[in-house]
């Protein structure tokens, strides 16, 4: 299957479940594909046939802006360069949850989250340690007698009964000698921390020394200015005042290819519940481009009043859609 069937397949599974898909991030290079929101859950998705194709670089971006915009940055993809990704199985790259389309279709549609995920060493699964420790003394067994029973050691077990992951063979035996499952879900959606050991989120990349002028003055007017390296907009201004009314900015010359930036950004925008703005060297004949605001950087040097660069992004990006 190409990747651009792929990609249909996923958005029309999104929708499916009820989620609400962003246009297609089809500009270059791009950090993720399609931004998609159920009620409160955001998801950045890369989707990829062989995942081996996804990088440290793209992997630190998608954490990055999964902080920023409080999203679950997530790939689908259908195998690596040596295997298949197998169904139900969660696997991570560079911190970030892949899994293949089947799965996705379990958790979003179906609503089964999975149960398995891939570490070093195999495929593992978490145990609900009180559960264990409940039926293992219910039943009169001391960690001894278990530990004989899975053929490990009585320290193994009083790790698993205090929350320690257990192999897929173990998970089976444990089910059928309770006959019962012990196996806690994967909280995929939270972005599976509870699974893996993921390192602190990257750092920002270093700004354009050409946005400094943007940055300085959305700083001024009480913005966190996040730089990207591959995403579909320059930054993301996280808003330190009171009403959360968070940026997606883009800066260039307005050209054919700045448009259609500024396109994509409203429909990102739309769902990360976000706004969303452009600056473009000299100001556009026109105020926004479907929902994202269109500023000159020359208006910009015009104005010492923060309250006024909000409130002109803000009446442009509420104009009607051209």
């Amino acid at each position: 299957m190409s990747r651009s069937a792929l990609l249909g397949n996923v958005t029309a599974m999104l929708r499916d479940a009820d989620f609400v898909v962003s246009e297609r991030c089809a500009v270059r290079p791009k950090s993720f594909d399609l931004a998609a929101r159920r009620g409160e859950d955001l998801l950045l998705l890369k989707v990829l046939g062989n995942i081996d194709a996804f990088d440290a670089i793209t992997g630190a971006e998608m954490r990055r802006l999964g902080n920023y915009l409080s999203a679950t940055p997530m790939v689908l993809g259908m195998r690596t360069r040596d295997e298949d990704l197998k169904p139900g199985v969660v696997y991570f790259r560079h911190g970030v949850p892949v899994f293949n389309p089947d799965t996705a279709y379990d958790l979003f549609i179906e609503e089964v989250p999975p149960l398995i995920y891939a570490a070093p060493g195999g495929l593992y699964v978490d145990i609900d340690g009180d559960l264990l420790a409940d039926e293992r003394e219910r039943r009169g067994w001391s960690l001894g007698r278990l530990a004989s029973e899975l053929g490990v050691s009585r320290r193994t077990v009083s790790k698993y009964e205090d929350g320690m992951n257990a192999s897929i063979d173990v998970a089976i035996q444990l089910e059928e000698l309770f006959e019962q499952p012990f196996s806690t879900p994967v909280s995929v959606l939270d972005g599976a921390d509870e699974v893996h050991d993921a390192d602190p989120t990257p750092q920002d990349p270093e700004a354009d020394p050409e946005d400094a002028h943007v940055v300085t003055v959305l700083t001024r007017a009480g913005f966190d200015m996040h730089p990207t390296a591959r995403a579909p907009f320059k930054a993301v201004g996280e808003d330190s005042g009171s009403s959360e009314e968070n940026l997606l900015t883009g800066h260039s010359a307005f050209t054919r290819s700045a448009e259609k930036r500024a396109r994509i950004m409203s429909s990102l925008g739309e769902v990360t519940r976000t706004r969303s703005v452009y600056f473009v060297e000299k100001r556009a004949k026109r105020d926004s481009v479907e929902g994202t605001a269109l500023v000159g950087c020359d208006e910009l040097e015009a104005m010492t009043d923060p309250d006024d660069v909000r409130d002109l992004i803000r009446e442009r990006a509420d104009e009607p859609a051209d």
